[in-house]
């Protein structure tokens, strides 16, 4: 695998919905050598209420542009304390609009656009590929919702969990703070694990651990998925520690989920991001 230098910088990215009426900052990463035509947006965590975009520095993000080539999209998106959902959501799709409409100035394929995250931001990536694919635009490849904060009801694993990192207890208030102005049934663009029609969504790739929180939820979409005829995989690794492999990157256990998330995604670039004959 190559180690590719890159360049980042920052951009502002006009939104429609927000009170403030002011455009997202989003962070460019962009490699200087052999890049791939890829564009891939990456979502932060934070448990929809909390990080940033300089988050990608730490994250599997960096792995996109220095071992795959990618240019990399990473928004600010507005958080609940600020502006609960949609305001995430819409701040995203704003994300993945320009990703898509600047792709020759970015260096991207428009035709080549993939959409990955972090717990939360795993959640949002989910949340914006079902998204997409009803709104029909803009065309995702290939999603990567790692660890993904999907559901917003308690599971078997969520249920009094007292995992490293993310517990019980902050998942219920991060989740009352999202959904704090969804008056009724929460939809499938809020917690994705309310869909009911996986249908014609993104191949996916994730992992998890068996211990945290998120392990039942994400077991449920990967099934779910595979149920609709959509290509998806899951690995799991033994531990309550969420975000192990950007908590403990040193970990013989993180160095392990980081390797099998490279070969994993290079066998899924070639069959779903990379074949000229499944572009359209």
């Amino acid at each position: 695998m190559s180690d590719r230098k890159y360049t980042v910088r920052t951009v502002h990215i006009p939104t429609e919905g927000s009170t403030e009426g002011a455009p997202i900052r989003a962070l460019v990463f962009t490699p200087t050598e052999e890049p791939s035509g890829i564009g891939a947006l990456w979502i932060h965590g934070g448990g929809y209420v909390g990080g940033m975009p300089e988050m990608a520095y730490a994250s599997r993000a960096r792995d996109l542009v220095k071992t795959f080539g990618m240019t990399i999209l990473a928004p600010d998106y507005r958080l609940a304390g600020q502006e609960p959902y949609p305001a995430a959501l819409e701040d995203c799709y704003a994300a993945l609009r320009y990703l898509h409409d600047h792709a020759e100035e970015l260096g991207v394929d428009p035709d080549r656009i993939i959409v990955g995250g972090e717990s939360a931001g795993g959640g949002l990536t989910a949340a914006l590929c079902i998204y997409a694919r009803d709104k029909g635009e803009i065309p995702i490849r290939y999603q990567l919702p790692l660890y993904p904060m999907l559901d917003c009801e308690d599971t078997l694993s969520s249920r009094d969990n007292h995992g490293i990192n993310w517990d019980t207890e902050r998942n219920h208030k991060a989740w009352k703070a999202y959904l704090k102005n969804v008056p009724g049934p929460v939809p499938a663009y809020a917690s994705p694990a309310r869909l009911e029609d996986y249908r014609n969504l993104p191949p996916a790739y994730t992992f998890v651990g068996d211990g945290e929180p998120f392990y039942d939820e994400t077991l449920t979409f990967v099934r779910k998925l595979q149920e609709a005829g959509v290509p998806a995989t899951v690995d799991v690794y033994p531990t309550k520690v969420h975000a192990f492999d950007i908590m403990m990157p040193m970990r013989p256990l993180s160095q392990k989920a980081r390797k099998t998330f490279y070969a994993q995604l290079a066998i899924d670039l070639e069959r779903y991001v990379n074949r000229r004959d499944i572009l359209s």
